[in-house]
This record gives C-alpha cells, structure tokens and sequence, in this order.
C-alpha cells in the first residue's frame, strides 16, 4: 500500500465524481433515508470547479485514484469540505489517512472545521474518534472542529 493524498486537477474531477457518487449514496446502508450526499456529490461540473479553486484533493494507493477530499482553506483555519473513499475500500483506514494527511500537509492552519449530517452514526463516529470536538448542531447537521494543540517551549 502505497497512499498518497495530492492535489487533484481537472483531469482527475471525473474519476473523483464517480468515487464521490459512489461513496455518498452507501449511505443508504448506514440510515440515510434516500441515495443523496453533499451539494455537488455528482457534478462532474462542481469537481471542475473546486480542482480549479485549488481546493480539489484525490488519494491514491499505488497510482489508482481511491478517495478524494474538498478543502478551504483560509489564513489559519480550514474547513473540511468533504472527503470520500471508494466503498470497496471502506474500513481499512484510508479515512484516517486522508485526515492525517491533511494535518501534515497545511501546518499553518491551527483550526480546523467541518460538519456531518445527524443521522450519519459512521461519520460521526469516525471524526470524534479522529479528535473532533462537537461544537453545535442543528436539525440536519453535526458541527465538529479540532484545534492544533501549540508546543510549549
């Protein structure tokens, strides 16, 4: 297993649409009520657009495009779009991966966002397990945020 998270382009945005309809709609199997994911989880259109943002990131294993995530970044703060794995690859600690990655990869961010839906036990697991903090929540959604802890001298 070779894994590397890089940033994604143009040319990469219709592998990761495919990944990313995929990965959403198994949802289903963990209670969304209906197959549906994010704004843009099926837009060959919205990928295009974030690669062209710089905002676009795919995982790969071995070469072969597995996973990919959305990220905003702004001064030392960044918010987690989204990120998705392959189904085929569920459970075999690509997620971890990518959030560690994204860790290493962006030392200037101290703060970093994002949010899942309620209903969505796997996702929410898997983000406080990783150090997540809930922060607030409304009627659809989990809103979590993690602080890089500063080394004291």
């Amino acid at each position: 297993m070779s894994l590397k998270l890089l940033k994604a382009n143009t040319a990469d945005a219709l592998t990761l649409v495919g990944i990313s309809k995929h990965a959403f709609e198994s949802d289903v199997e963990v209670g969304a009520s209906e197959l549906c994911g994010p704004p843009g989880y099926k837009s060959l259109q919205f990928y295009t657009k974030m690669a062209r943002m710089n905002c676009l990131y795919k995982l790969t294993d071995d070469g072969i495009t597995v996973g990919g995530a959305v990220l905003f970044v702004k001064d030392n703060e960044m918010n987690v779009g989204r990120i998705f794995v392959s189904p085929e690859h569920f459970r075999k600690g690509y997620g971890i991966f990518i959030m560690q990655q994204i860790e290493a990869m962006f030392p200037e961010v101290q703060i970093f966002t994002l949010d899942t839906p309620i209903w969505n036990v796997r996702t929410n697991a898997f983000y406080q397990k990783l150090g997540y903090v809930e922060v607030r929540r409304d009627n659809d959604f989990v809103y979590y945020q993690k602080k890089r802890h500063c080394a004291s001298l």
